[in-house]
C-alpha cells in the first residue's frame, strides 16, 4: 500500500495537504538483513513499510536474539520510545527482506503535527492501534496456549512463515523452535 493511500485510509487529507506531508518523507531502499538502528543508538527515523518486512529485537543475557515485533507492509516501523523520546534504543531494528521504506525525522513529524491537526489525529489513531496490538501480544503470552498464539500471529501476519526465519517467529511467540515445529505439524500433544 502506498504511503499516500495509507494516510488517506486513516484521515482524509486534501490533495494540497497530502502533497506537503509527502515532501517530508524520504524514500529509502533497504537490503535484506540491513540494520537500521542498533541497541544504544538513538532512532532518528520513523519508517513506513511500503514493501518488505522488518522486525525489532533485543539480545538476551546469553546473546540470543529475541524478536519483539514484526513490521509488515502498510505499517510504521521504529524503535518507538527511542524515536519519540530521542533516547538510546533498547532494540535493534532490522529489515528482513529487501524493502521500500519512507522515512521521516522526529523534527519533521513534529512540524507536521503542529501544522496539521489531521496529522495529530493520524498519530493518535496509529498510536492506539499499536498500543492495542502490544496489549494483545502481552495478553496472548500471558493467557493463551502456544497454538492460540501462533494462530493469532497468522491473523496479524498471514504470510509471515514465507517471509521470516522460524527462529525469529518462535522468539516472537515466546516459545522454542521445537514447539513451533510441533504446532506447525499439528502435534500439540507434548
Amino acid at each position: 500500500m502506498s504511503i499516500s493511500d495509507f494516510l488517506n485510509t486513516l484521515v482524509v487529507f486534501t490533495e494540497e495537504e497530502l502533497n506537503d506531508i509527502l515532501t517530508h518523507f524520504a524514500i529509502e531502499y533497504a537490503c535484506k538483513n540491513q540494520i537500521l538502528v542498533r541497541n544504544g543508538e538513538i532512532c532518528k527515523s520513523l519508517y513506513y513499510v511500503e514493501q518488505g518486512m522488518g522486525r525489532s529485537y533485543y539480545l538476551n543475557e546469553n546473546g540470543k536474539e529475541i524478536t519483539q515485533w514484526f513490521f509488515g507492509v502498510g505499517k510504521f516501523m521504529s524503535s518507538v520510545d527511542s524515536f519519540f523520546q530521542q533516547s538510546p534504543s533498547l532494540y535493534y531494528l532490522e529489515v528482513l527482506e529487501d524493502s521500500t521504506l519512507y522515512s521521516i525525522s522526529k523534527q519533521d513529524i513534529d512540524l507536521l503535527f503542529a501544522k496539521y491537526p489531521k496529522m495529530e489525529k493520524l498519530g493518535r489513531i496509529v498510536s492506539i492501534e499499536m498500543l492495542t496490538k502490544i496489549i494483545n501480544k502481552l495478553n496472548a503470552i500471558q493467557f493463551q496456549t502456544a497454538r492460540e498464539r501462533y494462530d493469532y500471529m497468522l491473523t496479524e501476519f498471514p504470510d509471515i512463515v514465507y517471509q521470516v526465519p522460524l527462529g525469529h517467529i518462535a522468539s516472537y511467540l515466546g516459545m522454542t523452535q521445537e514447539t513451533l515445529s510441533r504446532i506447525r505439524r499439528g502435534d500439540t500433544s507434548k
